[in-house]
C-alpha cells in the first residue's frame, strides 16, 4: 500500500496495528496535539531537544496537513491515539473527532521508523519488523533541556544489531537527523537507566542474542514521558507504535 491507502483504510478502522514496517521508505511520524496555550513553550522545548523531538510539521487552526502530506486528517487517520489528563493516559481512541476545537495544535515529530527502510536496505535486519511486532521503547533518566514548565528525561527506542554491523548502523541512521539520527547510547543501558530490556516501558520485548548489541535511538515518545512529569491538564498523543504515515519520502530528509 501507498500511504494514502493506508491512511484510508486506518480511517475506516481496517487497519490496527503497528505502523513498523509499513509503508517501506514513506516518513512515519509522532503526534502531539496541545491546547494553544502551551505550544509555543512546547515548540521551544523541541528546538532545545531536537535529537528527541524533530518538529516536522505544527499545524495551528485546522486538523489536515499540508507539509507531510496534503490534506491528510490528522483526527482519524492514526489507528489509536490516546487522551491524556493531568499526564495519565485516560483512555485510548480510534478517532479524535470529539475532542477538537480549533485552539489546539498538532505537533508532527520524527520517528525511528523512517529511517528503517535505509537499515534493511543496508542489510542491517530489524526483528522487530521481520516479527510484525511493535519496537522496544524505554524511559531513560536522560535529562532533557527544560523550558518554562516543559522538562523531563528522554524516551528511547531499542534494536538489536549484529556486533559488527553496529558501527554501520550508526552512521546510516546519522544521515537521518529529522528521525533522531545516531544512537544516544550502544551496548549499555544501565548507564541510561534502563535496568530490564524485557520488560520495555511501551511497545513490544524484543529478544536480544548472543551475537547482537542493544543499540539505542531517541523516541518521539519522550512527549508522554514529559507530559506524566509535568500533569499537563489535558493533552493527546498517537498511541506508541501507531505512527502518521505521511506522503513524504525518507529520502526528502537524507542529509550528507
Amino acid at each position: 500500500m501507498i500511504p494514502r491507502e493506508l491512511r484510508a483504510k486506518i480511517a475506516k478502522n481496517e487497519f490496527l496495528k503497528s505502523t513498523a514496517g509499513q509503508c517501506p521508505s514513506y516518513v512515519q511520524a509522532n503526534m502531539l496535539v496541545l491546547p494553544s496555550k502551551y505550544a509555543k513553550s512546547f515548540e521551544e522545548l523541541a528546538k532545545q531537544n531536537a535529537k528527541a523531538l524533530p518538529v516536522l510539521e505544527i499545524v495551528k487552526n485546522s486538523h489536515l496537513t499540508s507539509f507531510l502530506a496534503k490534506d491528510a486528517d490528522l483526527l482519524d487517520e492514526i489507528a489509536f491515539y490516546d487522551i491524556l489528563e493531568n499526564g495519565k493516559k485516560i483512555k485510548t481512541v480510534k478517532d479524535i473527532k470529539k475532542y477538537y476545537t480549533k485552539d489546539l495544535v498538532f505537533f508532527m515529530l520524527g520517528c525511528s521508523f523512517s529511517f528503517e527502510s535505509a537499515l534493511i536496505e543496508n542489510n542491517i535486519k530489524l526483528r522487530h519488523v521481520e516479527q510484525g511486532k511493535n519496537v522496544a521503547m524505554y524511559k531513560t533518566n536522560i535529562k532533557l533541556n527544560s523550558v518554562d514548565m516543559f522538562r523531563g528525561e528522554m524516551v528511547v527506542s531499542m534494536r538489536p544489531i549484529k556486533k559488527e554491523l553496529v558501527a554501520k548502523a550508526c552512521v546510516v541512521t546519522s544521515h537521518f537527523p529529522q528521525m533522531h539520527g545516531s544512537p544516544i547510547q550502544v551496548g549499555y543501558p544501565e548507564m541510561i537507566g534502563i535496568k530490564d530490556l524485557y520488560n520495555p516501558d511501551y511497545g513490544d520485548k524484543t529478544e536480544i542474542k548472543a551475537d547482537e548489541i542493544p543499540v539505542f535511538w531517541p523516541c518521539g515518545v519522550t512527549p508522554q514521558n514529559v507530559l506524566e512529569e509535568i500533569k499537563l491538564p489535558f493533552a493527546i498523543t498517537h498511541s506508541p507504535g501507531f505512527m502518521f504515515v505521511s506522503d513524504k519520502k525518507d529520502s526528502d530528509f537524507y542529509k550528507n
